[in-house]
């Protein structure tokens, strides 16, 4: 069993400035044992993050920088790839966009509290704006952190698109797909702002003081082809919050709590 920390070393400068005060003596004893065998080399610009290609070569997936095929892997696995091939799916991930004056920004999804009933009815009033531009929304959420369908489509095929772990409380506009066939996705984001601005569901989201859901991202396209053997691995996403927000003193206490438990 192979162990995967991401965002050990988070680049925002208040978790670099507590990176110089770290104290992990469960992880010093462990580099002195262990020996590199494969080196990875990866950067902040790239759609893919270094540790989603490390669990993507784990889980025996090829494909290139922003064309993982998470999305084509879950769809294999529910048989849904049978009907309707290998290529052409997507994770669609429902979201929240705040605007600013010079910018987009998106809240991480993993915190949106969104609960079945409320994915069954926003996959009601959003599929047949999907349906209209041929594509297929399935309506069960899959059962990950951030609860995303599989969607299906033309649009979708050989499109790089940027992981969530890029944009969840990140500027969207860096990593917007700008191909010219990603023009239908981009309309479809914008309808969406339209249809959810006085939806119901955000109306009762507005009571409780939650975050409106008002757009949605695209991810996990690629396609997946002939799978290499893979290898079991464990992922402690432990600091990846306090990483995409940058909160440097809740990001050394999970490395402490991580080197504490895991690294024992």
């Amino acid at each position: 069993m192979h162990t995967l920390i991401p965002f050990a070393a988070a680049p925002g400068p208040q978790c670099q400035k507590a990176l110089d005060q770290l104290k992990l003596p469960h992880l010093d004893h462990l580099l002195q044992r262990l020996m590199p065998e494969i080196l990875l080399e990866g950067n902040a610009v790239a759609l893919t993050p270094l540790h989603e290609r490390v669990a993507a070569q784990s889980a025996g997936l090829v494909g290139s920088d922003g064309l993982m095929p998470w999305a084509a892997r879950d769809a294999h696995t529910l048989g849904l790839t049978q009907l309707h091939g290998e290529d052409g799916w997507a994770w669609i991930t429902p979201c929240h966009w705040t605007v600013h004056a010079d910018h987009v920004e998106m809240a991480d999804p993993a915190h949106m509290s969104l609960t079945s009933e409320d994915y069954e009815t926003l996959w009601g009033a959003m599929e047949p704006y999907f349906a209209e531009d041929g594509i297929t929304l399935f309506a069960q959420a899959l059962n990950h952190p951030t609860r995303s369908w599989l969607a299906h489509g033309a649009v979708f095929r050989d499109l790089p698109t940027a992981s969530l772990d890029r944009v969840a409380g990140q500027k969207v506009d860096t990593w917007m797909p700008r191909q010219a066939q990603a023009k239908t996705l981009r309309r479809l984001q914008n309808e969406m702002q339209m249809l959810l601005y006085t939806h119901p569901l955000n109306d009762e989201r507005a009571r409780y003081k939650l975050q409106s859901i008002n757009s949605f991202w695209v991810s996990g396209t690629g396609t997946l082809g002939h799978a290499a053997p893979g290898t079991a691995l464990k992922i402690h996403d432990a600091l990846r919050t306090s990483a995409l927000h940058d909160v440097g003193a809740r990001w050394a206490q999970a490395w402490h709590d991580v080197d504490t438990t895991v690294l024992t």
